[in-house]
């Protein structure tokens, strides 16, 4: 062996169960059917006679680039640090909700114009109020709502309720939790409204699809009490920080960026987070989209095709999936860019980091203009000299789970999407038969013997 440099010889101190186990004894070891508390796998050693058993602890990989947090590659290669260029990411399975004082102020966002909501939302409503004496939210159109107001249980507390009205009223650090009523686009709605941090989202699966929500209502009260005393785990939803840029404004750019107190910075009236993606489209125009896509600033291709999807991977089993992109668990750190019916056979969608910043303009040689939606709404013209800038967000949106993160998106692919449903393939009965014989016999073969066998 060659003698260890002095900080390799740190290394090794620093990690002793690593340097303590060869490939032969990696690829020969029985490994024991359990973890410890940090989920490290734990391998027991047979030992020669009269000596005790030996144990070798491999970590978990909790890093991006190496199972270690050791970022040193070779002699003399490793990692530059740079504090400001760094993205750190929390292991998934350590995600768990806690709260460091009791939630006093609850939002409850419903369905619109479905009738069999308001029963369970009066049922939630009245069981906040009363049992758990929270205050709570909802919004002011809920209270206009002409069966709502017809119902005895919901006139008794109508004015116990407090209203905001979308577009005028900020819920910034005035709401400790928040909980759904049915479909995804009830948990869209509140990633709008919270355009900074988001409450942790406890939703109830009473819409259509239901990819984004877990919880089933019926025992509402066991589940919400036990969120209530933090016994729950989270799904952080990363969302994407779009920024228009006007060609007209370009002048005054300079003077209306803010810097945000967490270092996002963003220009102040032109900024949207979305949940899912943000949809870039030719319209109404007859012509292809004609669009350039830059990557930090350099320029990767130009989009010829019906528009341009880019998307988080919540949003990944959205409108990307249907456009035949791939379906990518949330907690995964990406962006999705997903061509919408591209005019070229080999122009696949394509994953990027989620520290990348992309930018999205009409090429100047387009025929027509694009268009823009976030998340579904908020849709305007992208007109030639403009441009829409794209990254990853700082502030996720904290989706309390039923189970845990890996649990809930299996379930929600097999129920919401049928993923990879299909009727069993039927053994073979003559294949104990075929490997018995131990001869050359094909199947074909063993069939012509039984016809002429009867």
């Amino acid at each position: 062996m060659f003698p260890l440099r002095p900080k390799q010889q740190q290394a090794a101190a620093f990690f002793p169960l690593h340097s303590s186990l060869s490939i032969e004894e990696f690829n020969n070891v029985k490994w024991e059917d359990m973890n410890d508390c940090n989920n490290n796998c734990i391998q027991e050693l047979t030992p020669p006679s009269g000596t005790k058993n030996k144990r070798h602890l491999l970590r978990r990989t909790r890093s991006l680039n190496a199972p270690s947090p050791v970022q040193q590659f070779g002699p003399c290669g490793r990692i530059m640090k740079n504090s400001a260029m760094v993205m750190q990411i929390q292991d998934p399975a350590s995600q768990r909700l806690t709260w460091y004082k009791p939630p006093l102020t609850v939002l409850v966002i419903k369905k619109v114009s479905d009738a069999s909501v308001l029963a369970p939302f009066v049922q939630l409503v009245e069981w906040l109020l009363e049992e758990k004496c929270m205050v709570v939210w909802v919004e002011s159109a809920v209270l206009e709502d002409a069966l709502l107001n017809e119902d005895v249980r919901f006139k008794a507390i109508r004015d116990k309720l407090v209203t905001f009205k979308d577009g005028r009223d900020d819920l910034t650090d005035r709401i400790d939790f928040i909980v759904c009523l049915g479909g995804d686009g009830t948990l869209l709605y509140a990633s709008l409204l919270f355009q900074q941090s988001v409450p942790p989202v406890m939703a109830f699966h009473l819409g259509s699809l239901g990819f984004l929500t877990p919880f089933r209502f019926d025992n509402f009260q066991e589940q919400l009490t036990s969120v209530l005393e933090g016994h729950a785990a989270l799904t952080l939803r990363s969302r994407l920080r779009c920024v228009m840029h006007r060609r007209a404004d370009r002048k005054h750019e300079a003077k209306t960026l803010e810097v945000d107190p967490d270092g996002d910075a963003r220009p102040a009236s032109n900024s949207i987070l979305v949940l899912n993606e943000v949809v870039i489209d030719r319209g109404p125009s007859p012509y292809l989209s004609n669009i350039d896509l830059f990557l930090d600033g350099k320029y990767i291709t130009s989009v010829q095709g019906d528009g341009l999807i880019v998307s988080t991977p919540t949003g990944s089993t959205a409108y990307a999936a249907a456009a035949g992109a791939s379906m990518i668990h949330p907690s995964v750190p990406a962006i999705m860019v997903t061509p919408i019916c591209p005019h070229s056979l080999s122009f696949r969608p394509i994953v990027v980091p989620a520290g990348v910043e992309l930018k999205i303009s009409v090429s100047p040689e387009s025929r027509n203009t694009s268009w823009v939606s976030f998340d579904g709404r908020n849709r305007q013209e992208l007109f030639h000299g403009d441009s829409l800038r794209v990254t990853t967000s700082i502030y996720p949106v904290p989706g309390i789970c039923a189970q845990d993160q890996i649990s809930d998106w299996f379930a929600s692919l097999a129920d919401g999407l049928h993923w990879n449903v299909r009727k069993r393939q039927k053994c073979l009965d003559e294949l104990s038969d075929l490997t018995a014989s131990g001869s050359e016999d094909t199947l074909d073969e063993i069939e012509n013997m039984k016809l002429y066998d009867v």
